[in-house]
């Protein structure tokens, strides 16, 4: 018996292709902020969320919690939540390389102590 094998077809690759850039892309920030720049960062967020559309992305919710609605807490309290989905993780990248966004990044680094970001898809 003579088993043959064949070469897949180019499409296979680009049938791979498009089923990744399918798959949504989910951001979780926890964002903490510096004492008294709270105006600071929001001037930033002025800019920086309405650009988020513009990347085939949508806020989906923005939490700023306060220490009533906060059950157990090991990290400390973040100023702010945002979830975030992208269409495609290029869409995501391609929104951190806004030129419009990255004029005003100066005012995220003058107010933002940390942020913890998390990336995940829809299980």
């Amino acid at each position: 018996m003579v088993l043959t094998l064949k070469k897949l077809p180019a499409t296979r690759t680009i049938e791979k292709t498009k089923l990744k850039k399918i798959i949504m892309i989910f951001i979780t920030q926890l964002i903490y902020i510096k004492e008294g720049q709270e105006n600071v960062f929001h001037q930033f967020e002025a800019i920086a969320i309405p650009t988020i559309v513009k990347y085939n992305g949508r806020l989906l919710i923005r939490i700023r919690p306060d220490n009533n609605s906060i059950i157990e807490n090991n990290i400390g309290n973040p100023y702010e939540i945002h979830l975030v989905e992208f269409d495609t993780e290029q869409d995501f990248d391609n929104f951190k390389q806004d030129e419009e966004r990255k004029k005003f990044l100066h005012l995220k680094e003058q107010s933002v102590a940390s942020v913890l970001l998390i990336k995940g898809v829809k299980l």
